[in-house]
Formats: C-alpha cells, structure tokens, sequence
C-alpha cells in the first residue's frame, strides 16, 4: 500500500472529524451519522479506520476516568 498524499490526509482526517463531531452531537442516537461514518471509510484506509475507532474509544474512557465517572465493573461471584 502506498502512502497517502497529504490530500489524502487531510479528507480523511476531516472525515474522520465531521464523524467524531456528529457521535459527540448524538450521543443517544448514533445511526443519525450513518453517511459520516461511510464518508469516514471511503476517505481513509481500513488500518486507519481501526486506530481511529480505538483511538476514540480510549480518548472517551480516558475523559469519563479523569472527571472521576468511571465505574469499574463489579466481580462476578461464582457459586
């Protein structure tokens, strides 16, 4: 695979914002940013696509730890 120009960058990277900024507007619906995401995945390479997912979810977990309203799953207690 070859590199991406830095066009290609920069379409994906703001696809990849616009979806980001549409999942932040709709947190309780997500399927209103259906066309984002496929623009999202037809603008950038599959491998990125996949780090950028993980990427959010980590930057998501992190801002819910630091404003101290993450609650670790309770232990399963097994008979």
């Amino acid at each position: 695979m070859a590199a991406p120009s830095m066009k290609e960058r920069q379409v994906c990277w703001g696809a990849r914002d616009e979806y980001w900024k549409c999942l932040d507007e709709n947190t309780e619906d997500a399927s209103q940013c259906k066309n984002l995401r496929r623009s999202f995945e037809a603008s950038c390479p599959q491998q990125w696509i996949k780090y950028f997912d993980k990427r959010r979810d980590y930057l998501k977990f992190k801002e819910k730890f630091e404003a101290g309203q993450f609650q670790p799953s309770k232990p399963t207690t097994q008979a």
